[in-house]
């Protein structure tokens, strides 16, 4: 096991492994890819994931393959209008120019397994969720769908809760505020001006207090990862979105002083203010529950995805 100097800090994992284990660049790269590396006790298989000062490294060769989740179920939900996925980490909601195993290669992959048409079926974008997000995430499958979905998104009454683990001691409350895409060094945020950006809403629940279904929905996650109870220098959070702008909950916890653990965007005002960013090899945020009226049959869709193995991982690596 070898643990990442301040030196190290930024440097991918194929390249700390190919020094430290003084391997050629082929041979680490498959160890990372081919799931035999690990992070802080999480399995990690980007060769191109940066490191942070004070991870823990670990090659394990006798570790079994990871799991492939284009082989696997992840079909939450799928009637002839709507499919909902649970996906994970590190996969995109849809193609950027000519990328794959995206969401969607994952929804027609299920198809596939079985006997479906995986290819004459359209799919419709509803929302999205960040590639570093996990989580339920819905597409319409015909046209009336996709229309109704997108005005209940519009009338704020889908109903989506979120698990996060935040820097700091994360107080409960409503953040609100209008997002810009360049709050004027580059980033997404808030901006004071009214007349500018778009009004964002997001509500926040932590242990012990808030909202009742959020902290049901965070009660159970504890009760499923108990290390989320002992986290030092961190909050587990359940955030429910009133709005869904573009990276609205890593922009305003980190703009009330608590980025997300495994943020690597939106830290620049913490690390101005001298702040620790805690080690994860995921962002962790976790689309948890959604809700929404069947746009067809009117029926109330009430859907939930548990916490997965690397979030949970990452929480007992914090925990620690």
């Amino acid at each position: 096991m070898w643990t990442v100097e301040p030196p190290g800090a930024g440097t991918t994992l194929a390249a700390f492994v190919k020094a430290r284990a003084d391997v050629p660049w082929t041979v680490a790269k498959r160890h990372v890819s081919s799931g035999k590396v690990f992070v802080d006790d999480a399995r990690i298989t980007e060769i191109d994931h940066r490191l942070t000062a004070g991870q823990r490294v670990e090659l394990r060769m006798s570790a079994p393959r990871p799991r492939d989740p284009l082989r696997e179920g992840v079909l939450v939900l799928d009637d002839p209008h709507v499919v909902v996925i649970d996906k994970p980490s590190g996969v995109s909601s849809v193609p950027y120019e000519d990328e794959t195993n995206t969401a969607m290669d994952l929804i027609r992959g299920a198809w596939r397994r079985m006997n479906k048409p995986a290819t004459s079926v359209a799919l419709h974008v509803v929302h999205r969720i960040d590639r570093a997000t996990s989580g339920l995430l819905v597409f319409a499958k015909t046209k009336r769908a996709e229309i109704g979905l997108a005005a209940q998104l519009r009338s704020h009454t889908m109903e989506r809760t979120y698990l996060c683990v935040a820097h700091g001691t994360v107080a409960p409350g409503r953040i609100e505020s209008q997002l810009v895409p360049d709050r004027g060094d580059g980033l997404r945020g808030s901006t004071t001006r009214p007349d500018q950006g778009k009004r964002a809403i997001t509500w926040v629940t932590v242990q012990g207090g808030g909202e009742a279904a959020p902290g049901r929905v965070l009660a159970d996650a504890v009760a499923a990862c108990p290390s989320l109870a002992r986290l030092r220098h961190a909050t587990a959070c359940a955030v429910r979105l009133e709005t869904g702008k573009t990276h609205q909950i890593r922009i305003h916890l980190s703009e009330s002083g608590h980025p997300l653990v495994g943020e690597l965007v939106y830290i620049r005002d913490f690390e101005a203010n001298h702040g620790r960013l805690l080690p994860s090899p995921r962002l962790l945020l976790h689309a948890a529950t959604l809700g929404f009226e069947h746009p067809i049959t009117g029926a109330r869709v009430s859907l939930a995805a548990a916490l997965p193995p690397d979030f949970i991982a990452a929480a007992d690596a914090l925990a620690r």
